[in-house]
């Protein structure tokens, strides 16, 4: 059994999304991939919204 541990959940969480897709998919290797890539960007979001709270474009 393999633990991920890693201070951004974004990117867990993309990993677990991305491997459950390429599992059904039969693509794991570019789901792995896309998973973290998307996961990288949820983690972002979700460190800029603790530090403030409007969202800010531009």
């Amino acid at each position: 059994m393999t633990i991920i541990v890693c201070d951004q959940p974004g990117i867990a969480m993309g990993i677990c999304i991305g491997v459950s897709i390429g599992v059904a998919t039969d693509n794991l290797g570019t789901w792995i991939g896309m998973g973290v890539a998307i996961g990288a960007g949820i983690g972002i979001i979700i460190s800029q919204n603790g530090k403030q709270r409007r969202w800010t474009f531009g």
